[in-house]
């Protein structure tokens, strides 16, 4: 019988698969960002939407060059939810996996997934962080392609269309997500 973990099993399951604290730490914020989206657009299911945001990489440390399949197979061998595996895996969607984001909770997850870590980055490089951070610095940030480099610009703009959302929207939602 599959299951659904709560946010705190899902970060079990993480840290049994992860040891690198860039990576529990990429997971916390992805799931927190997901569970204040989740707030606006599916309240009653929050919980669902951060245990999907803490296991979205769950394979990424240990088999890179497997993400997003080798995370289908662990996560049906650990029998959890099909809903919580498509969302979890379609984040590699015309990167590493071809299955298509399809419910709007996978395509936050989509988008935020790149976007978080551009946001971190600069927040890294303000003396007060993200607390007064303004979209137009991460949209001039966003605008230097050598600036975390690491980040594909083209997953968020297209999980910004995928969410019929202007990007400067999403990176607005996306702060305020991580302010929280």
């Amino acid at each position: 019988m599959s299951y659904i973990p709560t946010p705190e099993q899902a970060e079990e399951l993480l840290k049994r698969y992860n040891k690198e604290a860039f990576h529990i730490q990429h997971a916390e914020t992805v799931s927190k960002v997901l569970g204040e989206f989740a707030k606006e657009f599916d309240g009653g299911r929050v919980d669902f939407w951060r245990a999907v945001g803490m296991l979205h990489d769950i394979d990424f440390e240990l088999w890179p060059e497997r993400h997003c399949a080798r995370a289908d197979e662990l996560l049906h061998e650990l029998d959890l939810d099909e809903e919580l595996i498509h969302a979890v895996v379609s984040h590699g969607f015309g990167i590493c996996y071809d299955v298509e984001p399809t419910q709007y909770m996978e395509k936050v997850l989509f988008a935020v997934d790149e976007l978080t870590g551009l946001i971190g980055a600069a927040a890294l490089m303000r003396p007060t962080g993200i607390s007064d951070m303004e979209p137009k610095s991460v949209v001039k940030k966003f605008k230097d392609k050598k600036f975390a480099a690491g980040c594909n610009r083209d997953v968020i703009r297209k999980g910004a269309e995928m969410l019929e959302m202007e990007l400067n929207e999403l990176i607005a939602r996306t702060i305020d997500a991580m302010r929280a």
